[in-house]
């Protein structure tokens, strides 16, 4: 925990002034710790504690002061606590030497106080007494406006307001039930509530997210996590609750929930400029809970984006969600720009035609495949191949093939006109029959 960490756990109105000094507003905290020694000692005894009990494991110096500034330069430079009573302050600190003022506080440069100090060396000045007792003309006379500041900083009378910091804001909402929850119809009002909660801060914020993280504590004490990733940043908080109703519907918790967190990563929000004549695409709101749906009926692993696998098997490939990767569609552009490609286009049959091949020594001479939506016959009069794959022999899935690529001549029987297509097709090693894998364009 840092320093600044530790003040807010005493006052919302935290001024870091650098990594080992803070300025805490202690007007108001009287109704909590007391009166301004009490809130004090309470500082004192609460920080030497370890940090697994919120405190800091270290003693600190505390200076009460009406001004910030004297409050700063009393706790660099006395032991415990310190209370400067208003209009006191040079009582306390007219010992302190020169070096000990802290010009950063006036917003002075190192190089323009080195030399003030160096001026007031040479005049016999040495101490904040010293210093606050010249005549503020003759300071303003000799030392211009730097050195009116520093001196009213060495009498503790300067006038300024906090320069608060403000705290790391967490987008993540919580609560913790009396008793635990089995259902969702009730789980959906609790996961509502929060949703609210989330989505009004980041409204606030002007920020959006594209992640949520939501924790449930269930009645064994385990936990039950779920983590919803967005295919773009959103904070409507209808949509958030309809997609996690449907992710708990699919994955619902072992026993009874009896609290509920939830987290998200804030993100800009997304912009998007329409231009006047494209046509309107579908919400990705509405998009992504129809996808949602759909997850929920035939299962998370037959809706996505398609990805080949690392293998040589056929037609191998399973499905991801679908996200879209700026970086590599951008340098895919790049290289295509340098010169014209070039290749064909394959088309797969999905199931692939069983078909009927006339071979001569091996090679397809004839073919005639069909089925309810194609057909495919002819003369086969230019052949590639055969290529034979075979893998995973231990299982039951195994396979083994040659495959050819056939241009195959066809007419339509009442003109004689001739058209050539090409094709790849397969023979299966182990039954012997042929296929039509797909066509080429």
């Amino acid at each position: 925990m840092s320093l600044a960490d530790f003040a807010y756990t005493f006052s919302p109105a935290v001024e870091e002034t650098t990594a080992d000094t803070v300025v805490v507003d202690a007007s108001g905290c009287e109704l909590i710790f007391g009166s301004a020694y009490e809130l004090a000692s309470e500082i004192c005894s609460r920080a030497e504690q370890p940090p697994s009990n919120g405190g800091l494991g270290a003693k600190v110096r505390v200076a009460l002061a009406a001004n910030p500034d004297a409050g700063i330069h009393a706790a660099k430079n006395l032991e415990g606590i310190t209370f400067i009573s208003p209009g006191e302050e040079l009582t306390c600190l007219g010992s302190f030497l020169l070096t000990e003022l802290d010009y950063s506080l006036v917003e002075l440069d190192e190089k323009k106080a080195e030399d003030i100090f160096e001026t007031l060396r040479l005049w016999g000045v040495h101490s904040f007494r010293d210093f606050a007792e010249l005549p503020v003309a003759g300071v303003s006379e000799r030392l211009g406006q730097d050195g009116v500041r520093l001196q009213q900083l060495a009498k503790g009378r300067t006038f300024r307001h906090l320069k608060l910091k403000q705290a790391a804001r967490e987008f993540a909402t919580s609560i913790e039930l009396e008793h635990p929850i089995a259902e969702l119809e009730p789980l959906s009002f609790i996961f509502a509530r929060l949703l609210n909660q989330l989505c009004a801060t980041l409204n606030a914020y002007a920020l959006a997210a594209n992640e949520l993280l939501v924790e449930m504590k269930l009645e064994d004490q385990s936990l039950h996590e779920r983590r919803l990733t967005l295919p773009y940043a959103m904070r409507d908080h209808k949509v958030f609750l309809k997609l996690l109703l449907l992710d708990t519907e699919m994955h619902p918790p072992r026993t009874g929930v009896s609290a509920v967190f939830i987290k998200c990563e804030p993100v800009k929000p997304r912009s998007l400029q329409n231009g006047l004549f494209i046509p309107l695409a579908p919400e990705p709101e509405k998009l992504e809970l129809t996808l949602a749906r759909i997850i929920k009926l035939v299962g998370e692993e037959n809706v996505g984006s398609p990805v080949v696998l690392d293998t040589h098997r056929p037609d191998a490939f399973l499905l991801k969600r679908f996200t879209l990767d700026f970086q590599k569609r951008r340098r895919r552009t790049n290289q295509q720009s340098i010169g014209n490609w070039q290749c064909l286009g394959f088309r797969m049959f999905r199931p692939a035609l069983r078909a009927m091949v006339q071979a001569n020594q091996g090679v397809p001479k004839q073919i005639s495949a069909w089925d309810k939506q194609r057909s495919i016959h002819g003369k086969v009069i230019s052949v590639a191949g055969p290529w034979r794959t075979t893998g995973d022999w231990w299982r039951e899935d195994r396979w083994a093939r040659d495959e050819w690529d056939v241009a195959v001549e066809s007419g339509n029987g009442v003109h004689d006109i001739r058209a050539t297509a090409l094709y790849r097709i397969y023979r299966e090693l182990v039954s012997g029959a042929w296929f039509v894998e797909g066509s080429y364009d």
